[in-house]
């Protein structure tokens, strides 16, 4: 394995601006998948495709941290020089993707039974999204062993490989998206077979782009992949981040769900807004993910110097990052809004609480940064035990605050939720670095 690059602000572009671009495509496939059902002329197709989407989503973003503990196992490998290591790493990532895939391809009839209670509609959009989901459920082998795929492409700093994959897999999507439900007639079958084409597709060209990672036979060392020791550390580390994860998205969909309880104009002006912090969200993962592969490198080199470089140097671009989001926020965000809704009601409340976004946008930075910097040392632990804490408070301020203050309490609550997570894992990032300079294998255990 070759000696890392110098740590310069170049090479943390480097990672970080593939990254930006391939999260960008992202909301373009869906605005495609619904613009492309929409001409089929009824209000059902879209429904169906829109309510399947979102429930696949929901569970695959949970696997989320299948992408996040490989990135920074992997990175930790590259750090300590132990190529067959960050090959076995990999093996093991795909290996739980694709198993994961096929007990959800296995339970199928369950998820949508429990996804059709929780979110019911009406006959006809839930038979069609049935179909989409009965097809697009086979491809979930191949999504969920991306995640580790695309682990692996950041840690190694081949975020320009994340970027061809999502480019690749979004790019055919849509071309047969085009050619399936308006050149064959499809409808809602033909967007669910694009994405399952693309997405096995993906699974191929990901592969492809590992190559190094199965240019010997580290990647198939099966004592290695299985040993105990190191199973139970990826576990440790994966299982802390899901319940992270987890927990994150109970505190995400809640606010859309209080959101509900204000009446329609509220509701359609915070998903207006929300829009602007998911635009907020893909631009910051980028530094988070320089930072991910930079410090987990460090840590695997035992550097607590490298470390901090590498933290400071990538949460530098990521305030200058998140300054220039909130400027633009504030000076176009009016226009925009204008653009998103057309009653003058929700313009008004979307305008009201624009303010609340351009904090946001500078005030969550620090658990963007951190979150980063913390799986890229595998801190895992103290990433699950302080959103847990923080989740918690947050609802407490909507469980008492709401009633009282309405939509103010429950965007100074988000505000409130973002703050606590990234003053904890602050507080405990000298803890993280003390770790490191005492043992680097200890710390990357998470343990305190």
């Amino acid at each position: 394995m070759t000696e890392p690059a110098p740590l310069t602000d170049r090479r943390i572009l480097r990672i970080a601006v593939p990254i930006v671009l391939a999260n960008l495509s992202v909301p373009i496939l869906g605005a495609v998948d619904t613009g492309v059902v929409g001409q089929l002329g009824e209000a059902a197709p879209i429904g169906a495709v829109g309510l399947g989407a979102i429930i696949l989503a929901s569970i695959y973003w949970i696997f989320g941290f299948l992408r996040m503990g490989t990135t920074g196992l992997v990175a930790q490998a590259v750090g300590a020089r132990d190529l067959a290591e960050s090959g076995a790493i990999l093996t093991r990532g795909i290996m739980i993707g694709l198993a994961a895939g096929v007990v959800m391809v296995a339970a199928q009839a369950a998820i949508m039974g429990a996804a059709f209670r929780i979110a019911p509609a009406s006959a006809e959009v839930e038979g069609l999204a049935r179909a989409y989901l009965s097809i697009r459920i086979w491809g979930a082998p191949a999504t969920i062993a991306l995640y580790a795929i695309n682990g692996w492409l950041i840690a190694t700093e081949r975020t320009r490989g994340v970027l061809v994959l999502q480019l690749w897999m979004n790019g055919l999507n849509i071309a047969l998206d085009l050619w399936f439900v308006l050149g064959l007639g499809w409808g809602v079958k033909g967007v669910a077979i694009a994405t399952l084409i693309s997405e096995v597709s993906a699974l191929a060209l990901g592969l492809w782009l590992c190559r190094a990672a199965f240019s010997g036979a580290q990647w198939r060392d099966w004592p290695r992949v299985f040993e105990r020791a190191r199973l139970k550390r990826m576990w440790t580390v994966n299982s802390d981040i899901m319940f992270r994860t987890i927990a994150l998205q109970a505190a995400m969909t809640g606010f859309l769900f209080v959101s509900a309880g204000f009446g329609d104009v509220e509701l359609a002006a915070n998903q207006v807004l929300w829009q602007f912090l998911m635009i907020a969200a893909y631009a910051l993962d980028g530094f988070a993910f320089a930072a991910e592969a930079l410090v987990g490198q460090a840590v695997g080199a035992g550097s607590v110097a490298a470390m901090r470089r590498a933290s400071l140097r990538a949460s530098i671009w990521g305030l200058g990052a998140a300054s220039l989001m909130a400027a633009g926020f504030w000076l176009a965000g009016p226009a925009v809004i204008d653009l998103m809704a057309l009653d003058a009601g929700v313009r008004a409340t979307a305008r009201e609480f624009l303010p609340f976004v351009v904090a946001l946008s500078i005030l969550g930075l620090g658990a963007y940064m951190l979150d980063g910097i913390f799986i890229g040392a595998t801190g895992t632990r103290e990433m699950r035990n302080t959103v847990i804490l923080a989740v918690a408070i947050y609802g407490l301020i909507i469980w008492w605050a709401v009633p009282i203050w309405g939509n103010q309490a429950l965007w100074t609550a988000l505000i409130v939720l973002n703050l606590l997570r990234g003053v904890f894992l602050g507080l405990l990032y000298p803890r993280l670095e003390r770790r490191i300079s005492v043992s680097p294998l200890q710390a990357s255990s998470g343990a305190v």
